[in-house]
């Protein structure tokens, strides 16, 4: 069972913050469980998408704090994402176990260079790979037509589902021997409640007016089917489990991006910040549902969850036979073979 901010001990949970007036009042606005502390020595996880003030970030930090050996990914930077990741932990042994590597999601060769360099520098286990990287672009509405990737793909599918979905697949190998070893490996997918933005019937050509905003929520839905459909494949033989989940409403650097080039838009978020801090989800707070997926024991996964709790996720993600559709379709992409 999950734990509330507000009862913790920070003794008991290595993620807990103090208390004080201000941290009790947020208490009255904002729902903040927290994951269950658990003990990760020996285990390996990836956290994409780790750039300071995060919640990639969080989660990488959280999880070396528990004992595990964490890898994380940034676009750029990585090596500063690594030592500021250090730099934020108490004990220089969880300092040692946190490692990283660039990695950008619209490039083929990126992901597969990636993977090759994790599995011949920390390939014997992977324990936890923590699908965090995205982006959420044009918060404002103003694109009338798509935005392309390189490659010809529109820029939220290709980063948040196809670079993810390349991933994923190109680490499922040692994810589902590390499970039939350990017989406890997770995927856990961070999407958002936007995935009710988005449509079966577009996963497999638009059939609706370009929105980015419908876009984006596309993306976070053929993550859920990703998920369902990995559990479906994987879960029973290999007790590998996948997840995927909403982290909240949480203050990070996301929106910066998705309001780039709105003089008006950028200069009223930076006067708003303190007010949106404090009403919104601090980047540890939203990192804990991830945490508890990643790590509560007996976890049955192939489910939605928020506030480290399961919910309804919506009828189009619950479509097996779509799923599987587009694990085909996604798995043919991979291989070099088409491209959904």
């Amino acid at each position: 069972m999950h734990t509330y901010e507000t009862e913790i001990s920070i003794d008991a949970q290595p993620n807990a913050r103090p208390g004080g007036l201000r941290h009790l009042v947020r208490g009255l606005f904002v729902k903040r469980p927290y994951a269950d502390a658990a003990d990760l020595h020996g285990r390996t996880a990836i956290v994409t998408g780790a750039s300071p003030q995060s919640i990639g970030f969080a989660t990488a930090q959280i999880l070396a704090s528990l004992g595990a050996t964490v890898v994380v990914t940034t676009r750029s930077n990585t090596d500063a994402a690594v030592e500021a990741i250090r730099a934020h932990l108490q004990h220089n042994e969880d300092r040692q176990r946190v490692h990283g590597h660039s990695l950008d999601l619209t490039d083929r060769d990126s992901v597969a260079k990636f993977v090759r360099w994790f599995l011949d520098t920390h390939g014997e286990r992977l324990d936890i790979l923590v699908n965090n990287a995205g982006i959420h672009l044009d918060l404002m509405s103003q694109w009338k037509e798509p935005r392309l990737a390189d490659d010809g793909h529109e820029i939220h599918w290709r980063v948040n589902y196809l670079g993810t979905a390349q991933l994923t697949h190109s680490l499922l190998p040692l994810l589902e021997k590390t499970g039939k070893q350990t017989g406890d490996a997770r995927i856990v997918n961070v999407i958002s409640h936007l995935l009710i933005k988005g449509s079966n019937d577009d996963l497999f050509g638009r059939t609706r007016p370009y929105g980015s905003w419908a876009a984006y929520g596309n993306s976070k839905l053929a993550l859920a089917h990703m998920s369902t459909e990995i559990q479906r494949r994987y879960a029973s033989n290999a007790h590998l489990q996948a997840y995927f989940l909403h982290p909240g409403s949480v203050f990070t650097k996301v929106a910066d991006k998705g309001l780039e080039g709105i003089g008006w838009a950028e200069k009223l978020r930076t006067a708003l910040a303190p007010i949106e801090a404090f009403f919104l989800k601090s980047p540890e707070e939203g990192a804990q549902t991830s945490i508890h997926c990643a790590t509560a024991p007996g976890l049955e996964g192939g489910g939605y969850f928020e506030n480290c709790a399961a919910l309804d996720p919506g009828e189009d993600a619950k479509d097996a036979e779509l799923a599987a559709r587009l694990w085909k379709e996604t798995e043919a992409w991979v291989s070099g073979d088409d491209a959904p």
